[in-house]
């Protein structure tokens, strides 16, 4: 661009071609940036660059381009996601688990094509996030949706636009489709958690969820924020040269791709043998550590398009396709120290400190150990070299000790007689002789983690309070209990540290809308030992009433499913103090739903246990958990032998792996719908459609 022009000085043709020309600049340093990572301006420049035009844009809006970049955020926030049928089925991938798994899905595959066949596969890393189709007409960019269930996803293009390195327009005026694969760059994970931490927020377990829940914001601004990124790895369907040349094969779709502008991973490979295969998977895995994302395993395919074509494709996976999928990572790190952590019902639990060590996603530097009973089966001693990994892929825990590396400095490690918190003697439990409990009921730290339990998601879900914001509310004499909580005004918050005239506001509304929360929440919040969300569920459908539940007897619990001796005596145990009554009576004075609203339940799914994983296509798991409890299902944090049905969405993690290990029923929420029927369809309807 001329620097002697000045464009606001230009009218007619002469401004119409000077923003074209502007606009054409700003496309190509972008992909510079985002797709090359060979930048040739300085981001100074560029941020020049793209404030003139957006007053340009703003001063002339009869010269809109809906394929500006100015157009990847600014879209307005959006009530719901729509519904997006596919052109072509996005189908999963079979999954293998080891290399003997994986030497038996080559060996179908030559013997489909016939013994003295030796086709040709790509390998190429397999990376851990939101797969996602992209839709061009002309050239231009129309259309990106979620995977959803393969068949049915969710139009995101107001999210899908703010990934820079999704060309907005291609070089050539092609019509086409492309899938991708959407992942939070391990940098902007670590930020995001930074900042999540500074303020009092719960931490995202992993880029792959944060890259899933960011890609479902429904304000393309949030989205923005999250700098996701993309590489895409498959030509759909369209054509990919305007000669009407029809590739032969995949590698050479990507090479295509990525001369169009599009970021494809480079680190792929042919290979025409089982070894040479392993050998590239073996690569990958080495190179893990280095990479600026992550990967969960490798894709194994035929290279060759029309040998696809001849295999097809199965119910649901191609039959010339496989994952194979990396063990959990377990890596060797120093445990620096044990501290203790005191729980909302007094237990004391040893926690790991850990030199950094990066682990499935994150840097993990401490991890649990449970309890003393953990510590002395697995023989660990301070100053040990311990090997940790992530249970789920989530939490970090030791796995065990490594006495061959010590070298006589380690030292046995002893639980604490008296409270860490408020010093008070602990006790060994007599019915759980892991647990050692501060039985103090006014322990500080008993009071600060009740409180966070009380205001979790699936408790009271109040949004933004936090444990440090639950700190700076006890520590300033603000609250003593939960139902404090309800009295509070904005100004009595607004000059504490961290706070404002506007996140006070908005903290005293998220209290005051957790009041209609439900008396399942409301039991599940209060903190009774052993109680969890079902059993309070169970306890909510039977008496109705915060006050009836208070006057429960333990025969009477007992005969209740999901209860037994020990959880009914911690409920008549909890309502016999004087000072929990209290509590409830206040939250009923505060105007907080006890009673239950529930609708009657059917039976049409009694008897049966359910698991939800990943994100689902038009529903969230809560809603989806509703509709299955409504008749009479049963559903599950957790895989076993007695869970009748795995429901899967997109992003599907470790419990999908654990699914198919135990042979548990894999189905997509179009198939949960079905067991619901058609009631339950229309239920769903209606309450989106609120």
């Amino acid at each position: 661009m001329s620097e002697k022009i000045n464009p606001f000085e230009l009218g007619g043709d002469a401004l119409s071609h000077y923003l074209q020309e502007l606009r054409a600049t700003l496309l190509y340093h972008a992909k510079r940036y985002y797709v090359d990572d060979d930048p040739e301006i300085s981001d100074f420049e560029y941020d020049r660059m793209y404030a003139e035009l957006l007053k340009l844009e703003e001063a002339h809006p009869e010269l809109d381009d809906p394929a500006s970049p100015s157009k990847r955020i600014g879209g307005a926030p959006l009530d719901k996601f729509e519904k997006v049928t596919h052109t072509v089925t996005m189908n999963s991938l079979s999954d293998v688990f080891s290399f003997d798994e994986l030497r038996d899905f080559l060996a179908r595959v030559e013997q489909m094509l016939g013994d003295d066949a030796r086709p040709v596969y790509s390998v190429e890393p397999k990376i851990d996030g939101l797969s996602v189709s992209l839709q061009y007409v002309d050239g231009v960019l129309v259309r990106g949706a979620t995977r959803g269930d393969g068949t049915t996803g969710e139009d995101v293009t107001q999210n899908i636009k703010t990934i820079f390195s999704i060309p907005l327009t291609l070089p050539e005026p092609l019509t086409l489709c492309v899938r991708g694969e959407v992942y939070m760059p391990r940098a902007v994970f670590e930020r995001l958690n930074a900042e999540r931490e500074r303020r009092g927020q719960p931490l995202l377990a992993n880029p792959r969820n944060a890259a899933a829940g960011s890609l479902r914001q429904l304000d393309p601004s949030v989205c923005a924020e999250r700098a996701l990124d993309i590489f895409v790895f498959n030509f759909q369907d369209g054509a990919l040269y305007l000669d009407g040349h029809a590739p032969e094969n995949h590698i050479e779709t990507l090479e295509r791709l990525h001369s169009l502008g599009f970021p494809v991973l480079q680190n792929y490979t042919r290979a025409d043998s089982g070894e040479a295969i392993i050998s590239h998977i073996e690569l990958l895995g080495r190179l893990r550590d280095t990479l600026a994302y992550d990967i969960d395993g490798a894709v194994v395919k035929i290279d060759d398009l029309a040998t696809r074509r001849r295999l097809g494709e199965g119910t649901n996976t191609p039959k010339w396709a496989v994952a194979y999928k990396y063990p959990p990572e377990c890596k060797q790190t120093k445990l620096e120290s044990i501290s203790i952590a005191v729980g909302r019902t007094g237990v004391l639990t040893p926690t790991a400190n850990l030199s950094p060590v990066r682990l499935a996603g994150t840097t993990v530097s401490r991890a649990t150990l449970h309890n003393l009973d953990f510590i002395r089966e697995r023989g660990i001693r301070l100053g040990d070299i311990v090997s940790v990994q992530k249970a789920g892929d989530i939490i970090p825990e030791v796995v065990c000790a490594h006495p061959e590396r010590r070298d006589g400095s380690e030292v046995e490690f002893f639980m604490p007689t008296h409270c860490p918190s408020c010093g008070e003697p602990v006790t060994r439990d007599t019915d759980e002789s892991a647990a050692i409990r501060c039985t103090n009921a006014a322990c500080p730290a008993q009071l600060s983690r009740s409180l966070e339990h009380f205001a979790s998601k699936d408790a009271m879900n109040i949004d933004g309070l936090g444990p440090q914001i639950i700190d700076l509310l006890l520590n300033n004499h603000l609250i003593s209990d939960a139902a404090d909580l309800y009295s509070l005004a904005p100004e009595q918050i607004e000059n504490l540290d961290r706070m404002g005239k506007k996140s006070a506001q908005k903290l005293v509304d998220a209290i005051a809308a957790s009041k209609g929360a439900g008396l399942e929440r409301l039991i599940y919040a209060l903190g009774i030992r052993n109680v969890g969300a079902v059993a309070a569920e169970a306890l909510a459908a039977r008496y109705g009433s915060l006050r009836a539940c208070m006057k429960a007897t333990a025969p009477e619990l007992c005969a209740l499913d999901d209860f037994g001796a020990i959880t009914a005596d911690c409920v008549v145990n909890y309502f016999s103090h004087p000072q929990n009554v209290a509590l409830c009576e206040r939250l009923i004075e505060a105007g907080l739903v006890t009673t239950s609203t529930a609708a009657p339940r059917t039976e049409q799914l009694s008897g049966l246990t359910f698991v939800l994983t990943g994100t689902l296509p038009t529903m969230s798991r809560d809603e989806a958990s509703a509709l299955i409890k409504a008749q009479g299902g049963k559903v599950s944090g957790s895989v076993s032998k007695k869970t009748d049905y795995v429901v899967a969405g997109e992003a599907a993690g470790s419990k999908l792996t654990k699914a198919r290990e135990l042979g548990v029923k894999v189905i997509d929420e179009s198939a949960l719908l079905s067991l619901l029927g058609e009631s339950s369809q229309e239920t769903l309807t209606q309450d989106q459609d609120i």
